[in-house]
């Protein structure tokens, strides 16, 4: 009874130990097929202090998480062996296609593209702003003045610009870069490497759907990718209208090889839904 009695008090002990280790992001993250490099955005992690956020997604196998200001929280990250996938800069309202906010929206820039070079961190983001009575040839010309003022910066960094495509329709109404031609027009003007867009399709399906094609055919220009499902916003599980499998598929065959961030609002528990998130995309 004694020999009994001490070989489930061990097996007891271990499995406890093996949950504290899991919990505390001890053990090494499950294997991947490493196709898509995938991140996440903060909100996709729930509630739960930064650290965990951090032992999250080592856990999960993420590589870093999108949309960290610099401070205490990059430290935190690094300690984990994860990036800031996406640093932020200006405005969203405010952006490049005024010329009256230049000044403002270019300082962010150059400090967060200073930042992100001495961190190692690959992207900041941008954004075109609100029309607010702009035509769409007008903000294209001004966001160009823009850009070509700092790009130059962004390449002797090593830092991708990536001015992000959101829809007008339910959620940024009056945002000026809401269709991939227009930023694909603005990538071709400013002619650089280090500028490109971040495709957002929660966003692209609202405003114009045909996900697959539209990647392929503006992949040269696309350097940093968000998920969420559509309707809602939430997980990209069954219960929404695109089938994000085949939509990884086709952005891995295409050669892409910048980070695909989940950027929903869970509805569920948060750390199985993005655990399943991670394994849809893991294509």
């Amino acid at each position: 009874m004694r020999r009994r009695e001490l070989l489930e008090g061990a097996a007891v002990a271990a499995a406890a130990w093996t949950a504290v280790r899991v919990a505390r992001g001890a053990d090494a993250p499950p294997a991947r097929k490493g196709r898509i490099r995938q991140c996440a955005c903060p909100g996709a992690f729930g509630k739960v202090p930064f650290e965990e956020k951090c032992r999250i997604a080592k856990r999960l196998g993420l590589h870093g998480i999108d949309l960290i200001r610099p401070g205490p929280d990059w430290d935190t990250l690094k300690a984990h062996g994860l990036i800031c996938s996406m640093v932020p800069s200006h405005s969203l309202t405010r952006g490049l296609n005024a010329k009256a906010n230049h000044e403002e929206c270019l300082a962010a820039i150059r400090q967060s593209v200073e930042a992100a070079a001495a961190a190692g961190f690959p992207n900041v983001i941008c954004f075109s702003g609100n029309r607010n009575g702009i035509s769409d040839e007008e903000g294209l010309e001004n966001c160009t003045v823009a850009l070509k003022q700092v790009v130059g910066f962004a390449e002797q960094k090593h830092v991708t610009l990536c001015m992000e495509l959101l829809n007008s329709k339910r959620n940024h109404k009056d945002y000026q870069c809401d269709h991939t031609a227009w930023g694909v027009e603005l990538c071709k003007r400013v002619g650089s490497p280090n500028f490109k867009l971040l495709y957002d399709i929660y966003h692209m399906q609202i405003m114009e759907g045909d996900i697959i094609a539209t990647i392929r055919e503006s992949l040269p220009f696309i350097g940093h990718i968000h998920t969420a499902g559509v309707p809602g916003r939430n997980e990209i599980d069954e219960n929404q209208e695109l089938y994000y499998p085949a939509i990884m598929r086709a952005i891995a065959d295409a050669g892409f090889t910048g980070f695909v961030a989940h950027e929903y609002s869970p509805k569920g528990d948060p750390v199985a839904s993005l655990e399943k998130a991670v394994q849809i995309c893991d294509v």
